[in-house]
C-alpha cells in the first residue's frame, strides 16, 4: 500500500512558513482540484496521477520519496522477481 504524506509536509511547510497553509491555497497554487487533495490526505488506497504527484513535488520542493511511502501488505504473499 502506499501511503501519502501530505499532511506531515503541510505540517513541516507550515512550521517553516510560520503560517497556516490551506488545502484551497495548495489547490490554488498546483491547479489540483481541493477534493482530490483532501482524497489524497484522508482516503486510504486514493491514486493519484503522476501529474498530480509531480505538482505536489513541485509545490512542496521534495522528492517524491519525502511524499509516497511504501508499506507493505502483511497478508499477501511475497513476490519475487
Amino acid at each position: 500500500m502506499l501511503r501519502f504524506r501530505l499532511k506531515e509536509l503541510i505540517a513541516d511547510k507550515e512550521f517553516r512558513d510560520g503560517r497556516v497553509i490551506t488545502m484551497v491555497e495548495i489547490a490554488e497554487r498546483t491547479g489540483i482540484h481541493r477534493l482530490t487533495l483532501s482524497r489524497l490526505a484522508n482516503k486510504r488506497g486514493y491514486n493519484p496521477t503522476a501529474d498530480v504527484l509531480d505538482r505536489l513535488c513541485n509545490y512542496f520542493h521534495c522528492r517524491i520519496e519525502q511524499l509516497v511511502e511504501h508499506i507493505p501488505d502483511q497478508d499477501l504473499p511475497e513476490v519475487k522477481i
